[in-house]
Formats: structure tokens, sequence, C-alpha cells
């Protein structure tokens, strides 16, 4: 028997900010009821793109910029004080950087299925701990694997008596509680039918990621549920309530989905993958690289940073914060109306939220502010506050200095400056018109800058050679930066709109 859960209790409390986005996910979703419709044809219901744009790896070269999809959560993608992490966040930054790209961010919305967000050329990948199935293959491909994990079924603490088996499972009455347009429902649905099993499944809204329904199993909200081992030892590490049942399936490969016609795409990330992840013969044991090995440990094992996702006490409980400086930015960005938004996202490339960081070149501070350029005694500038309002105030009058131009290209002229100055700015500008280009236009100051990099460029420059590639590089990443954190901060306000108030109650215990 398939039960339609519709409904989700709304009697939380204690969020942390990471798992709000993930299990505020549950609300305003249907599953269909049909017993027989298979995976494939769920998915479908759901999907308006069929047909992938044109968009292989030239083309993201290009324009210099990596899409990854991806949900927020503790495994994937998520923000530890403002700065981005996650075991596939920097799997896949790791690729970008030996191709000399940028990576941007494209989180999974309520509505959004993302296999349309990949076919339709918003992202590029969908890095999500997707196992490799039959059914997804029918809209995506999938690169080589790059873990190996087991499915396991796992039992809330309040289940009396824990089923040691399937056939134990069997007409116990206990529903499994999974999302139709899982690999997990499929693997329930064949193993019901090859065996003849009496197993309830319990249908939950398919924006539910993993995460959040481990964090329902564990407030007792759902009685079962399936994980894949890696994420179960994961999450059993910070919280109580959970319970680790027999394995239902083995080997499960997992791998990064792309679209059906970039195969160059496919290639490149073959080959990075190959260095990192090898199978034995045996399949039983593969050989991972040094990099993975660390990043396993660092998501799956003991983390400080995942500790502090799954601490209903971390500082960060509200809603919509990004960093621990985020009132300081508010209040300096409304003095000069500016975008907290595109601050944080600087101070974020600028320091890492360090408000001790100091460069090579002498800026210090949280936004690297050169002491030359302020009013402002040195040792200040080691207050955040202080230094906050210096940077803020720079970039302001960077761009009143562009303003006649359109926000677009006056916010990247105005970062741009700021990280190299006006005088090779001007440089590229004047380099532009030489060659017919509008000088008004980011993308043809950009090119400039890239090749004020060339001696036959930059011999008759005015401030000569300027090392094009940081100002790009940094008008980029702030760009797309800002653009996840505003997908963060909308999220944020989605779920706190939904009056859902929390997920933990009392069964963190376990945290140090």
């Amino acid at each position: 028997m398939i039960l339609d859960r519709k409904k989700i209790k709304e009697k939380r409390t204690g969020f942390t900010l990471p798992l709000i986005f993930s299990a505020l996910l549950i609300s305003g979703c249907t599953v269909a009821d049909q017993e027989t419709e298979t995976v494939a044809e769920a998915d479908q219901k759901l999907l308006s793109v069929t047909e992938p744009v044109q968009r292989d790896f030239a083309e993201i070269s290009r324009s210099g910029v990596l899409r990854m999809i991806t949900h927020y959560s503790s495994n994937t993608y998520f923000l530890n004080q403002g700065i981005e992490v996650g075991f596939e966040y920097e799997l896949v930054k790791e690729f970008a950087r030996e191709n000399d790209l940028a990576l941007e961010v494209v989180i999974i919305g309520d509505d959004e299925n993302p296999y349309d967000l990949l076919n339709s050329g918003e992202g590029d990948v969908i890095a999500a701990n997707y196992t490799i199935t039959p059914e997804r293959r029918e809209w995506v491909n999938f690169t080589r694997p790059y873990n190996l994990v087991d499915q396991l079924l796992v039992f809330s603490s309040s289940v009396q008596a824990y089923p040691g088996t399937l056939e134990e499972l069997s007409g116990s009455g206990i529903p499994v509680s999974v999302r139709r347009n899982s690999s997990y429902y499929s693997t329930l649905t064949r193993i019901i039918e090859e065996r003849g099993l009496d197993i309830e499944i319990d249908l939950i809204p398919d924006v539910m990621d993993t995460e959040t329904t481990l964090v329902q199993v564990a407030e007792g909200e759902y009685l079962a549920t399936v994980a894949d081992d890696n994420m179960f030892d994961a999450t059993n590490r910070y919280m109580e309530g959970l319970f680790a049942g027999p394995v239902i399936s083995r080997n499960d490969t997992i791998a990064w989905a792309i679209r059906k016609n970039a195969p160059d795409l496919e290639s490149r990330m073959n080959r990075f993958l190959y260095k990192h992840f090898r199978f034995t013969e045996d399949r039983e044991r593969p050989r991972r690289s040094t990099f993975l090995n660390v990043l396993r440990k660092k998501y799956f094992g003991e983390s400080r940073q995942v500790a502090e996702y799954y601490n209903p006490d971390w500082q960060f409980q509200s809603l919509g914060i990004i960093s621990p400086y985020d009132d300081m930015v508010k209040a300096v960005a409304d003095s000069m109306e500016l975008d907290w938004l595109l601050l944080t996202a600087m101070i974020a490339q600028e320091s890492s939220f360090n408000p001790e960081s100091k460069s090579w070149a002498g800026a210090v501070g949280l936004m690297q502010v050169m002491p030359r350029f302020v009013e402002v005694e040195y040792d200040r500038l080691y207050d955040p506050m202080v230094n906050i309002r210096e940077g803020a105030r720079i970039l302001k009058e960077h761009m009143m200095h562009y303003s006649y131009m359109d926000s677009t290209n006056m916010i990247a002229m105005a970062l741009a400056t700021y990280n190299v100055g006006l005088g090779h700015m001007a440089d590229a500008r004047r380099l532009a018109i030489d060659q017919n280009k509008n000088p008004n236009e980011w993308e043809n100051v950009a090119d400039a800058l890239l090749k004020l990099m060339q001696r036959r460029y930059y011999q008759n420059a005015r401030f000569g050679f300027a090392r094009g590639i940081e100002p790009v590089q940094y008008v980029k990443e702030i760009m797309n930066r800002y653009r996840t954190y505003e997908a963060v901060i909308a999220l944020a306000e989605n779920r706190q709109q939904s009056g859902i108030s929390g997920v933990f109650g009392t069964s963190m215990s376990r945290l140090p």
C-alpha cells in the first residue's frame, strides 16, 4: 500500500540556518498516487524542458563560468560563517579551478526541477549526490562515478521493535517514507515486486532531500526512511534518534549529471574524476586520491563545519543570516544606499570574513582596504565596522565614477576598479576604444584587461602591465557569489512565510 502524505506537521522549534533551507522544502507539493506509475513517468510530469540547450565545454569556457546545480545541505553545499563549503561544492570547484573557470552555485528552488535547470542552460552540472539509475538516464547523462554507497533502512528511535530484515519489515505496519523521484523509491518498489513483500511506502514531497527526511525520522515525524550509508553516518554523528536497519542495495554509484549533448564536458569531467576515483577488480574497495579522501573525512567524518551546521545553539540560528557581520554590513549599506549582499560577497572574496587578514601588498581587514587610500589610523582598519565603512566608501566612489552606465556595467566596473585601480581601468577602456569597442561595456573592458597582460599592449599603456586576469575573475566570482546569496535569502524568506519554525527538538545531545 502507498500512502500520499500531503500535510506535514508544523510543530518544529530551534532551526539552525542551513537546515532551514533544506527542511522547509517540504511545503506546497503533492505527488501522484498511482502505484503502477514509474519514477520516469513521475519525473516527466514535472519536466518542462525536454530538449537540452547547446552549451558544451567550449561555450562554458567562453563564458568563464561553470554553473553547479545542487541542494542546500551539509553534504552538497552550505554556508559556514559566510564561506561556501560542502563535499560536492569543493569537488566541483576543484574541477572548475583546473579548467580556469569560476564556479557559480545554482540552488534548486521549491518548484524547480533540476533536470529543467540543467537542460535549459541555467546550470551545467547537477552535483547533488545522485545515484545513477536507468530512470534518470532518460533525461541526462552521467559522468563516471566518484563514490560507492549502500542504501539502508533508517528507523526512528520511537519504533518499538526494529525489523532486522526486509521480511520482518513486511507486514509490520511501519511505513517507509521516501520521495517518488528518488532512487530509494525505485529500489524499494523493485524489492517489493521481486520478493512479494508487504512493505508500506509513505510518499513524501519530492522536494524533500534525504538530510531533511532523516531529521524528520529523528524527530519521530516519520518512522522509517532510506538513506545512503555515508549520509546516514554523517547525520548520525550529530543527531540522536536514528537507528540503522538492513541494507537494501549495495555499491550504488554516485555521479554528476550533465546534458546529453555535452560530450566534451563529459569527457573532461571523466578525466578529472578518473584521477580521484578508480574501481578495483572486485569493485569493493575503489582507489581514491588523497584529495577525495580528505573531502570524505571532512564532510562524512567528524567535522567542525558540519557540527556547526547541525548545532541548534549555533550563533546563526535566524533566517537569512549569511555571515557574522550581517548587521554591520546592513548598517553601512543602508547609510550609503548600497546592496548589503554585494558588500558581503566582496568581504567573502577579499578576506573570507577574517578581520585580521593582511595581504602581501599591505591591504588589511575584512574589505582589504589599502591604508594609503583612507584617512583612518592604521590600527583602526582592523576594526570590522571601520573597515567595512571605508571599503564601502571606496566602492561607492567608484560606482559614482561610472554612474552614467547601466547598473550591470556600473557595478562590474566599480568592482574591477576596487581590485585593480583607476589607472589600469582607464588603460583598459582606452584600449577598448582603440579596438573600436564600447568602453562602457564590461565585457569589452574585461577583454582589454586580459590584453594588458601582453607586452604588445601594455608597452603603450600609461600604467603599464596589468595582471588583468585578477580583476576579471574578481568580478565573476563576486557576482556569482552575490547571486547565490540572493538565492539563499530568497529561500529563507519563502520558508519564513510558510510559517514552519524549526526542525530540532531535543535530539541533538551528541553535539560537542
